[in-house]
């Protein structure tokens, strides 16, 4: 396993939308493996391959912190069970250090793929089901800070903006 590199707001590599896995292989599951890795080292409780650079429509996810239930998506796609809107703080490892509250669905349904490429439905509520719609976003080049407003935006921008040069 390997740890990959978290592109960082406002990379333009984060809006490019991820293509499909067509078949889950190997490579996929090598993906998969280090994205885990990767999302556990930051730390972090989901991870989007866009947000590694891969434009490929996978997604990790582990709400323990224990690391006892890593859930893996491949391909998913969701449909709102319940339109009631539930408020949370979002934070993203794209967005390091920002946390901002975000109105999205409180039940969806996924279709997925699972990390032997055997299908699923579920039906997913609470912090699991917003952060699966989190992850969903990364992977249509959309980040959480795309439903503030543009002034919240704009300095989030500038701060990481200032903060990366600091670092490079």
């Amino acid at each position: 396993m390997a740890l990959l590199p978290i592109l960082e707001f406002p990379d333009p590599r984060l809006r490019t939308r991820a293509t499909p896995v067509k078949e889950v292989d190997a490579s996929i599951q090598t993906l998969v493996d280090d994205m885990f890795e990767t999302m556990y080292d930051a730390p972090g409780i989901g991870l989007a391959a866009s947000q590694v650079d891969v434009h490929k429509r996978v997604i990790v996810i582990d709400l323990t912190d224990d690391h006892s239930d890593p859930r893996v998506f491949i391909n998913p796609e969701i449909k709102v069970i319940d339109e009631v809107l539930g408020s949370y703080d979002e934070g993203c490892l794209s967005v390091p250090g920002f946390y901002e509250t975000v109105e999205r669905p409180s039940v969806i349904e996924v279709n997925a793929l699972d990390r032997e490429g055997q299908a699923f439905t579920e039906q997913l509520d609470g912090l699991m089901g917003i952060c699966l719609q989190h992850e969903i976003d990364h992977l249509e080049g959309k980040l959480f800070v795309d439903y503030l407003s543009p002034l919240k935006r704009q300095r989030i921008r500038s701060k990481l903006v200032k903060e990366q040069k600091r670092r490079d």
